[in-house]
């Protein structure tokens, strides 16, 4: 069996004028060379495709391939992940993680919340602020919790992001929008611990394969698992794997979430506990990051006695059931 990889390559963006905070979701080298290698090593033959316009290229040229794994993360738009399933599935190429329709949803985290809420999921209560003018209409206790609506590794988060006034939630918003020239996600701040949840599978046959708590160690920015903390991860973030009573309502809680939403394959959900210490639903990644030493879900698999090939190997276990292969 052939195998496409589709991917967005860091360097090829850095090279065309972007900052590093701009290329911060695309895929390093070294990652691509680990997913191959591993694909490889479990018996299938890879092709490396690239990034959306190089698939174009090729598909118009007449090639195919039995399945492409794609990491592609895209470049504009809350469509941006979608682009790469939407066309693989117009050539009718089946492909490993969630299709257009999950990854369009997902990558606006307010409309992700607003169907965790209707499926009865917990999740912080929420406003979205799309112009500057709408933080007149804000109606929530605080402390606030400010980010990006679809922005992912952290970006646009950081110390100011936990708000405590109206004053200053004005002016994080202002900035925000200004910055990032997309809506802002404001939720009630959830003072608890924040776990990471990773999943392999697809509906029933999705299963949690662990949790891990998030702690911020001292010199890492506050109360928030930030860009810059994510970036420094080594020195300012502590990961450890949770098996407690909590860390399994978290589990329940992220695999109700993945099944719900409609995710395929493998990703991960992150979440964080209120007062009463009930894990509630943020967000999920089901195009999540699959560098072997530096993402949260190899990290989070190697935690729990899951070594890379097997995350890799039971991905794609998921991925050809669902194709029939």
């Amino acid at each position: 069996m052939e195998v496409g990889i589709t991917y967005d390559l860091q360097s090829d963006y850095l090279a065309e004028g972007m900052s590093e905070e701009e290329a911060a979701e695309f895929d390093r080298l070294d990652t691509i060379e680990a997913i191959d290698d591993t694909l490889r090593g479990l018996g299938f033959m890879t092709d490396r495709i690239g990034n959306i316009k190089a698939l174009a290229k090729r598909l118009v040229a007449g090639e195919r391939w039995d399945l492409v794994f794609n990491i592609a993360e895209g470049v504009r738009g809350f469509g941006r992940e979608a682009q790469v399933p939407a066309l693989l599935d117009a050539y009718d190429i089946p492909y490993v993680f969630s299709d257009a329709l999950v990854l369009s949803l997902t990558l606006h985290k307010g409309m992700t919340k607003r169907v965790i809420r209707d499926l009865g999921i917990p999740t912080p209560d929420f406003a979205i602020v799309e112009t500057a003018q709408d933080v007149d209409s804000v109606d929530l206790p605080y402390p606030l919790f400010a980010k990006p609506v679809a922005e992912g590794t952290g970006k646009g988060i950081g110390a100011s992001s936990r708000i405590e006034s109206k004053s200053r939630l004005s002016s994080v918003c202002r900035s925000l929008l200004e910055r990032y020239r997309q809506p802002v996600l404001l939720e009630v701040f959830m003072p608890g611990r924040e776990f990471t949840v990773g999943i392999t599978g697809t509906g029933a046959r999705s299963s949690a394969v662990g949790a891990i708590e998030v702690i911020l160690k001292q010199g890492a920015e506050p109360a928030a698992y930030s860009y810059h903390n994510k970036k420094d991860f080594e020195e300012v973030v502590q990961y450890r794997a949770a098996k407690d009573e909590a860390a399994q309502k978290a589990m329940e809680v992220a695999l109700a979430a993945w099944r719900g939403l409609g995710c395929r394959d493998g990703g991960r959900v992150d979440l964080r506990a209120d007062r009463e210490g009930v894990p509630n639903f943020l967000e999920v990644n089901p195009l999540a990051g699959i560098h072997p030493e530096i993402s949260d879900l190899p990290i989070l698999c190697r935690l729990n006695g899951i070594s890379y090939r097997e995350l890799i190997s039971r991905i794609m276990d998921s991925a050809l059931k669902r194709a029939g292969t």
